[in-house]
């Protein structure tokens, strides 16, 4: 499903290059829920948004679903990303002007689902997360917990092929971390792909593979 060959991130500073990420040599199969692991700096959060295309300046690699994203124009891999990802990002990036509701209508709105489809499957998420009560209010009247759970519950609505998810959990309680957890895994058991980035062992238990970076390199076992 994923394949990196030899994928590198650098940036240029006053001090000369700095490569956040060397050497990259990874495959993903259909079904894998994969955890990226490391220390702060490490690379994680940037080979996740590699893998989501919110960053094209890269070098090497990258094939999904057997499409050479290295090789596409950038409205293409627009496509791509509508088509099959799903992104749950660290800082919730909810758009402030619109609902609860129609933030989880957004991605639907990018494929093929009818208005009536689309009203039944968001009715169907707000309930499934908890959130019904919150469909009409603004991304600024929740809580930092509670935008967690829309931004998780809109990188899911559409179901997508491959979730990426950015600390998940990370501004959520206990409760409503393992929650989350739970439903990863159900998705991961119906045939989602799942990537995520994580402090927590406790959420790493829920994969089947761990991939460590440290200083941009993959640690080998």
């Amino acid at each position: 499903m994923i394949k990196l060959n030899n994928l590198e991130k650098c940036i240029k500073t006053k001090a000369g290059p700095l490569y956040l990420l060397r050497q990259i040599n990874l495959e993903f199969d259909e079904g894998d829920f994969v955890t990226i692991m490391g220390p702060s700096g490490a690379g994680k959060s940037t080979l996740l948004s590699i893998l989501g295309m919110y960053d094209g300046e890269w070098e090497g690699e990258f094939f999904l679903h057997d499409h050479a994203v290295h090789s596409l124009k950038p409205r293409a891999r627009i496509a791509l990303n509508k088509e099959h990802i799903g992104f749950v990002f660290q800082q919730f990036h909810l758009l402030n002007d619109l609902t609860v509701a129609e933030n989880l209508d957004i991605p639907l709105s990018y494929r093929d689902v009818t208005k009536a489809e689309r009203q039944a499957i968001v009715a169907d998420t707000l309930d499934r997360f908890g959130i019904v009560g919150k469909k009409d209010l603004f991304p600024v009247q929740l809580s930092g917990g509670q935008q967690q759970l829309v931004a998780v519950a809109r990188a899911v609505v559409a179901k997508p092929s491959l979730l990426l998810a950015d600390e998940p959990t990370g501004n959520l309680h206990t409760d409503q971390g393992q929650e989350i957890m739970e439903l990863f895994k159900k998705l991961n058991d119906q045939g989602t792909t799942i990537v995520q980035v994580t402090h927590s062992h406790r959420n790493a238990k829920y994969g089947n593979r761990i991939i460590q970076l440290k200083d941009g390199w993959q640690v080998k076992k």
